[in-house]
């Protein structure tokens, strides 16, 4: 008994093949790896949904093939086939299989018709479960990247879920673990009254428009709360922004943006972070001079007016995320 699954259309569709007993499709390798069509089943495509198919369906009408595929499935200990196709799902196509060492029997196929609904809902389930997690792990990807980190927290501001990523932040800077359930430490007074506040506003009925809040002066940890979506229970979701340090390949990929000499992409980076000219041209071993020369040629090649706007260009450049 098996399920094939397909991902996708046309040559490059994913195949997954699940199945319980031998593995045909091993079985078929090892007993001719160059025989690609051991297990010939283009002919699926073509099935009506939910009814069952013998495999003698396929192959009687060519006296040839069916001599062909007879001996193939005798190599693999096979007598007999039955097929039931299930109803595409969101791009994803799937075939129940029964393969036997004898002939199938009416019995075989009213067992394949009974069980099509129960794994056609089971499979429902795992195409939706499958989706929410390559959303969930694309997303979590791309808010690490550009430094964002979250916690959710209830009504009574205590907190249900943190990222992991704030939660070593807060163990290095404030020294103490995040815990679900219990409220956050140290972040001062006013700073834990407006956050309790504002977890009574969002998780109600009627939440307002969202708001920031500064959790920790120092060092600053700021937060974005809005209402939380699609969670069991009403609860404030916090966005931070953590501390995005320049990386090794922060220069190589303003210069590659932007086509820019190295040691000028670095300015730009060094800029970005907050250094004066003169601050920039000594961590790079400038003079001031030569530092002030590539930055007048970095507004020109960028179309700037001046130290402000490279700062905004490269801020919103993918050139600093992580």
């Amino acid at each position: 008994m098996g399920i094939l699954l397909r991902r996708g259309d046309g040559p490059h569709a994913q195949i997954i093949d699940f199945h319980a007993g031998q593995d045909l499709r091993a079985s078929a390798h090892d007993a001719d790896p160059f025989d690609m069509h051991a297990l010939e089943r283009l002919h699926y495509d073509r099935l009506r949904p939910g009814r069952v198919y013998s495999v003698a369906e396929f192959v009687d009408h060519d006296p040839v093939f069916r001599a062909e595929c007879a001996e193939k499935m005798r190599r693999l200990g096979i007598a007999d086939e039955r097929v039931v196709r299930l109803p595409d799902i969101s791009e994803t196509g799937a075939w129940l299989i029964m393969a036997r060492a004898r002939p199938c029997t009416a019995s075989d196929s009213a067992l394949l018709s009974a069980l099509a609904p129960y794994v056609e809902a089971a499979l429902r389930s795992y195409v939706a479960l499958e989706e929410h997690r390559v959303r969930a792990s694309v997303s979590t990807q791309g808010m690490a990247r550009s430094a964002t980190a979250w916690m959710v927290l209830d009504r009574e501001a205590r907190l249900l879920a943190i990222d992991p990523r704030l939660g070593v932040w807060m163990q290095r800077n404030l020294h103490y673990v995040p815990r679900p359930g219990e409220r956050l430490r140290d972040l001062g007074v006013q700073a834990e009254r407006e956050l309790g506040a504002a977890a009574a506003l969002f998780a109600s009925a009627d939440p307002p428009a969202p708001r920031p809040l500064v959790l920790h002066e120092q060092p600053r940890l700021e937060a974005l709360l809005t209402a939380t979506t699609d969670m069991p229970r009403p609860s404030m979701l916090a966005l931070c922004r953590l501390p995005n340090a320049r990386t090794a390949q922060s220069v190589e990929r303003l210069s590659r943006l932007f086509d820019l000499p190295p040691r000028e992409a670095a300015l730009a980076i060094a800029l970005n972070e907050g250094q004066t000219i003169a601050e920039a041209a000594a961590s790079m071993g400038l003079t001031i001079e030569t530092a002030r020369n590539y930055s007048k040629r970095l507004y020109a090649k960028l179309g700037v007016r001046g130290q402000p706007e490279l700062v905004r260009l490269v801020c919103d450049s993918v050139a600093v995320m992580a």
